[in-house]
């Protein structure tokens, strides 16, 4: 079981992506398997394991990637006239590397 799809599969290239935004150390790109019509995750590319868990060295990192939240928040704001930003945490967290969906739209499937 993968328990950081991010590091083990999205940053080592071995599951592609079509990126949405890059900088030094921000990655967003289309969902995989997305579960709404827009469905655009963001991570660090440093392994940070979730919201709790980001530590004092880490704000600058944190402050670039909600930049980056940010500027693409806008966009599917004003492409699509509504937006949510989403994190998970514990048990609703699958893979346990910090990460935020930008979404718009209605859920196209159910989760089980």
């Amino acid at each position: 079981m993968i328990s950081d799809f991010y590091c083990e599969e999205v940053l080592s290239g071995r599951t592609p992506v079509k990126k949405v935004a890059e900088t030094e150390d921000v990655l967003a790109y289309h969902h995989t398997k997305p579960f709404y019509p827009v469905h655009i995750v963001a991570i660090p590319k440093k392994h940070i394991a979730s919201l709790t868990e980001i530590e004092e060295n880490d704000h600058s990192i944190v402050l670039e990637l909600m930049i980056v939240i940010k500027e693409i928040a806008a966009q599917v704001l004003d492409e699509h006239k509504s937006c949510k930003v989403i994190t998970n945490l514990g048990k609703y967290q699958d893979s346990k590397h910090l990460h935020w969906y930008i979404v718009s739209g209605e859920p196209l499937i159910q989760k089980q």
